[in-house]
């Protein structure tokens, strides 16, 4: 609408010129205006004064200021109700809604930064840090490898490597890259009373077994046997077939003492092939005291079921298997891995094997009693939970 070139002031004062006496045509002249506006003036204006028009004219003013703050407010409410499904706490979220705001409402930084409660100067800055796009592209690489390794252990295969990367920043990146495992749900299960386990002082001195079942692609299922050295956390064997009876456990045992010697205990549960006449004969025959947890309390054999996670989460879980044969090739390369490669917290980032070779200690548990007996008692009295 063209607005006009006189004031409502001004509008006034000239109706009043013609209510004292001057012609309507003389009043336009002088004006430069048409009879027709000084009518429509008149009409609206007529017996006005020009306090009255002030008040009019701040009376218009209030109410657009009015409708203007309106509609700011509901626009405000629009574009909060847009930005409603975003949680906006870090730096780079707010960044992003800024930049949604002003492309989709074509609002001003400011008004877009007052809504968001963001700092103009944190939305302009520019990050200078080096994109490290080797390190990503290496990192990535290894996670696809390692798909249940978290970024601890990818930091420590990255350091072996020769890459010199500080461990908030490794772990910055593993994180926009978005790496995180998942975790696996279980079963809930109940809490007790727990004390840590007892560590061994040498390697050989205890050994820790159990069985791990699995399936084939066809349904049928297999078992494996995993026996583990409690100082040194190494897997000393891992036996797979559809039977594994206590005859067989027996034979497997003794080729494990022609290599590397005969351990003090063997920790194991009450499982009917650990607790057969085969091995009960074993036992009087090698000399080698055989330990049997409490029925029901599977942390008193705490680092085998340890190993056990590990395995059914790196190995068996992320491998379909088709033949027994395929199966032993499997775990035979995935327990080469784990003795030689594979970072274990428990032994400061080493491998088993390289850890042995240093003869570092490990661990936080109190040592093992070097006698047998005491062994025995030590574990009848319950602390080894």
């Amino acid at each position: 609408m063209k607005k006009s070139r006189f004031s409502e002031e001004q509008i006034i004062r000239i109706l009043k010129e013609q209510e004292t006496g001057v012609p309507p045509a003389e009043v336009c002249r002088r004006h430069g205006i048409g009879e027709s506006t000084f009518y429509k003036w008149k009409s609206k204006y007529g017996g006005m004064e020009v306090s009255d028009a002030k008040k009019l004219k701040a009376l218009e003013d209030e109410n657009l200021r009015l409708k203007r703050l309106l509609a700011d407010a509901m626009l405000d409410v629009a574009m909060l109700k847009d930005l409603n499904f975003k949680k906006m706490v870090t730096p780079a979220v707010k960044r992003e809604a800024v930049a949604h705001l002003r492309e989709s409402y074509q609002v001003s930084e400011r008004r877009a930064c007052r809504l968001v409660a963001a700092d103009r100067c944190m939305v302009r800055y520019q990050s200078r840090r080096p994109d490290d796009r080797a390190l990503r592209d290496r990192l990535k690489e290894l996670s696809h490898e390692r798909r249940r390794f978290g970024y601890r252990r990818l930091h420590i295969l990255l350091e072996r490597e020769g890459v010199q990367v500080n461990h908030k920043k490794f772990r910055r990146l593993y994180r926009e890259e978005g790496l995180q495992v998942r975790k696996r749900g279980g079963r809930k299960r109940a809490l007790g009373t727990r004390a840590p386990l007892a560590l061994p002082s040498r390697p050989n001195e205890r050994w820790s077994l159990d069985f791990v079942s699995d399936s084939f692609t066809d349904g049928r299922r297999f078992r494996i046997l995993c026996i583990v050295d409690d100082h040194s956390r190494e897997c000393l064997a891992l036996v797979a077939d559809t039977s594994l009876s206590g005859v067989r456990l027996a034979r497997e045992l003794d080729r494990l003492i022609a290599e590397r010697g005969k351990p003090n205990t063997i920790v194991s549960d009450n499982g009917t092939e650990m607790t057969s006449t085969a091995i009960l004969r074993w036992c009087q025959d090698s000399g080698v005291a055989w330990h049997y947890i409490a029925p029901g309390k599977p942390m008193q054999n705490g680092f085998v079921e340890s190993f056990n996670g590990r395995l059914r989460d790196e190995c068996l879980n992320e491998t379909l298997f088709s033949s027994i044969r395929q199966a032993r090739g499997v775990l035979a390369a995935w327990r080469h891995d784990y003795n030689h490669v594979r970072p274990h917290s428990a032994l400061g980032g080493q491998s088993p094997i390289e850890a042995r070779k240093t003869k570092a200690s490990w661990g936080h548990a109190p040592m093992m009693l070097a006698n047998t007996a005491q062994n025995d008692q030590f574990f009848n009295k319950g602390l080894y939970a």
